[in-house]
């Protein structure tokens, strides 16, 4: 994966607004760690993009949109038992956008390998799906141990493609 100029820093660290981009800045919420919260994160993060016109082609949206809805969901299905809450934090720049989903479940998520068309699976891809999108996009990610004992999934995505990726505009 290719590295982003700017990445924001550590989740809860990043920098206030600057004067470079009028969409900069970190927005966070914090919700209860039920199912009903996966399509919310997801909204309030679409919304905000659209609020703070974010210079985000579609592709790359609806690749954000997808990566809030499969963190959120993990947090939720994974980690509601040690962790009642979840933080999603969304950190702009001017060349990137961050989600960080922050839980208080101490196991770093692994994704599952793909299983043969004869094994049927309703669940289990959601990382290798964002991992691939972050991949797809040039952006990156990583799981982050909190001081707490929790952890932090993130993703970054450049709010342009870089010139080797398949999402560049022909």
């Amino acid at each position: 994966m290719e590295t982003l100029g700017s990445v924001p820093p550590e989740p809860g660290h990043a920098p206030g607004p600057r004067k470079s981009a009028e969409y900069d800045g970190t927005w966070r919420y914090t919700a209860p760690a039920l199912d009903s919260t996966v399509p919310r994160a997801r909204h309030a993060v679409r919304d905000l993009m659209r609020r703070q016109r974010v210079p985000l082609r579609e592709d790359l949206l609806q690749g954000l949109l997808l990566i809030v809805s499969e963190l959120v969901t993990n947090a939720v299905q994974h980690a509601a038992l040690l962790s009642p809450e979840v933080g999603l934090e969304v950190s702009l720049g001017p060349e990137w956008v961050r989600v960080a989903v922050e839980d208080s479940h101490p196991y770093r998520p692994r994704p599952l390998e793909a299983y043969p068309d004869d094994e049927p699976r309703t669940g289990g891809r959601g990382l290798l799906l964002v991992q691939a999108t972050v991949e797809e996009a040039g952006g990156r990610c990583d799981v982050e141990h909190t001081a707490t004992g929790g952890k932090v999934v993130w993703a970054a995505l450049p709010l342009r493609p870089s010139p080797t990726s398949p999402l560049r505009p022909r």
